[in-house]
């Protein structure tokens, strides 16, 4: 297994390095669940000929049976659907008694893919992507916002950017063919004010959660302390570091630093972008006089009613790390009901 397996940019960079090698390699994809199911849609796992593998479709379920299939599919150089649930003697005996089902695609790989390294590239810029897959034929199409598709319908189009735009990977029958649209976005993004303890602490847990973290501490002294000295770290003042970070809907902007003079600015900047998550820490009465004079200096009613605070989920936490569990838990609650 690779260090994040939930991570296809890192699955599908694996499978280059084998090819790179030598390897013939198959792929299999997570298209479609039903109930409880253990990974999302779009989930991937790669299956090298020596036996390796690198990445997750149930987290430990399927994975055996999957696997065992994917080689024999090397072999033969055919695509394969497999349905997996409760009611498949298989299931059981690879683990899927939770109540749900689940479908892979399971495809060998060319040993030369031009669609699978413009999409690495174009990870590889953080810029998002769509690959639309036809289950049937295994044609492929990629899917980047910012250029024409003249190759794709209207119809496949704007479903794909609506897809992207929900940060959802899915399979829609259109145009007759039944198409499984896989969602590559761009990494969350996590802007941290204030090189400080619980900091340091939310940006370990963050980054275990996708999250690229970045601080911002003006103050040279904070700034320089060890665990901050392999972070990315901003040093100029905070309203002029959040407009250069630019944040956007998959940003989210935490001040921790109980100083005014630098949360206050960067809390401004941060309520005028469309940061899906604005929080700073503090008392709730703190928070009060924040309000007040935030509105003072002019920020909308409606700008502050986003501002979260104090920061976190009540869960009664007192320590760093607990306190950090709680924001990053209310991070993925906000992110998930938007």
């Amino acid at each position: 297994m690779i260090g994040t397996p939930e991570d296809s940019r890192d699955v599908l960079a694996q499978v280059a390095r084998w090819q790179t090698d030598g390897l013939q390699v198959a792929l299999i994809t997570v298209t479609n669940t039903w109930g409880s199911s253990p990974r999302p849609v779009g989930s991937m796992l790669a299956v090298a000929a020596d036996g390796r593998f690198a990445g997750s479709v149930s987290g430990g379920c399927i994975e055996a049976a999957a696997i065992e299939e994917a080689h024999a599919l090397i072999s033969t150089g055919e695509r394969k659907r497999i349905e997996y649930g409760v009611t498949d003697d298989t299931a059981w005996q690879v683990g899927l008694p939770c109540g749900g089902q689940i479908q892979v695609f399971i495809e060998p790989l060319p040993p030369v893919d031009t669609v699978r390294e413009t999409l690495l590239e174009t990870l590889a810029r953080n810029e998002p992507a769509v690959l639309i897959r036809d289950l049937q034929s295994g044609d492929r199409l990629l899917l980047r916002p910012d250029e024409d598709a003249c190759s794709m319908s209207a119809d496949v189009r704007a479903h794909a950017l609506a897809l992207l735009q929900q940060d959802t990977s899915r399979t829609l029958e259109l145009d007759g063919r039944e198409l499984f649209f896989q969602v590559f976005a761009p990494p969350m993004r996590l802007i941290i004010v204030g090189a400080v303890d619980i900091g340091n602490a939310l940006a370990q847990m963050a980054g275990l959660a996708g999250y690229d973290v970045c601080f911002i501490e003006p103050r040279r002294a904070f700034a320089a302390r060890e665990p901050f000295q392999s972070r990315a770290v901003q040093s100029d003042w905070p309203d002029e570091a959040v407009r250069r970070l630019a944040p956007d809907n998959r940003t989210a902007i935490i001040t921790l630093t109980h100083d005014p003079k630098l949360d206050d600015p960067a809390l401004i900047e941060a309520l005028r972008s469309p940061a899906f998550y604005v929080g700073c820490l503090r008392s709730r009465r703190s928070h009060a006089a924040r309000r007040e004079r935030l509105a003072a200096m002019g920020v909308p009613t409606a700008d502050l009613d986003r501002l979260h605070g104090p920061v976190g989920l009540a869960i009664g936490a007192k320590s760093q790390a607990e306190i950090a569990v709680s924001i990053l838990a209310d991070l993925i609650r906000v992110r998930r009901q938007t």
